[in-house]
């Protein structure tokens, strides 16, 4: 059984079809990159998954219990599925220490010294530690989407959704965020990345799935996807990442 199984899921914006009759798994530990042009609905089926977004048809299961549809525990769920925006979305009013600790102490109901010790040595893993009393605006980009993913990793999350993170970073900010994610690969978590990184997918993930027109158009490892695709439309979007310069 998959870890993460996605049945045929339709997802519409009002007379808009964004993800249609999408399928595909996910295999614990795996690291999977979604890569494809900009709306074909890779941000909206990362959202699905965490329940931002509600799905309109099919289904999504998790260790084999369903995430969507009536009667599911939606606070439950986005405890066990984490997700970082290319937005970091700290709160501005708050320490970096505070923003870390907010949701293991409010959701999670930790004492607070247990959620400090525990943040203080995922931010000392990112070299940031001598950041925790300072406030997000005083902190770089590159600084800011750390914190995002450390923040996410104090809840503990079973799955990690990686939503374009690096999309608003300036280029020489990228490969410290990146670091973070080879990291957190190395160590088996199961993740799934929206990226335009094309030579980072192609070294992180055990399975490249190409979206085009909101369906998974073309999947397979990294290797045959990059290096051997076999439908005109992966071959014809690689094309113009490599004229562009991007892998």
């Amino acid at each position: 059984m998959s870890f993460i199984d996605i049945r045929d899921i339709s997802k519409s914006y009002g007379e808009v079809p964004v993800i249609k009759r999408l399928a595909m798994t996910v295999d614990e530990h795996d690291v999977v990159c979604l890569i494809g042009p900009s709306g074909s609905g890779k941000s909206t089926l990362l959202r699905c998954i965490n329940g931002l977004e509600l799905i309109d048809d099919g289904e999504i299961l998790v260790h084999g219990d369903r995430i969507t549809g009536p009667g599911v525990d939606v606070d439950a769920l986005r405890r066990d599925i984490g997700i970082v925006f290319q937005g970091y979305n700290l709160f501005p009013h708050m320490s970096v220490l505070e923003n870390v600790t907010l949701a293991p102490i409010r959701v999670l109901k930790q004492k607070k010294d247990e959620a400090e010790e525990r943040a203080m040595t995922l931010l000392k893993r990112i070299g940031l530690a001598h950041k925790a009393k300072e406030y997000p605006d005083r902190l770089s980009g590159g600084q800011q989407q750390r914190v995002a993913i450390v923040r996410a990793l104090a809840m503990d999350p079973m799955v990690l959704l990686l939503d374009e993170i690096t999309s608003a970073l300036d280029p020489e900010l990228v490969s410290e965020v990146l670091n973070i994610v080879r990291d957190l690969a190395s160590e088996g978590m199961t993740m799934l990345l929206a990226t335009h990184e094309m030579g980072f997918a192609r070294e992180v993930s055990s399975k490249v799935c190409f979206l085009c027109d909101g369906a998974v158009y073309e999947e397979g490892p990294p290797e045959q996807i990059f290096g051997d695709p076999t439908r005109d439309r992966t071959r014809a979007f690689l094309k113009s990442i490599r004229e562009a310069k991007r892998i």
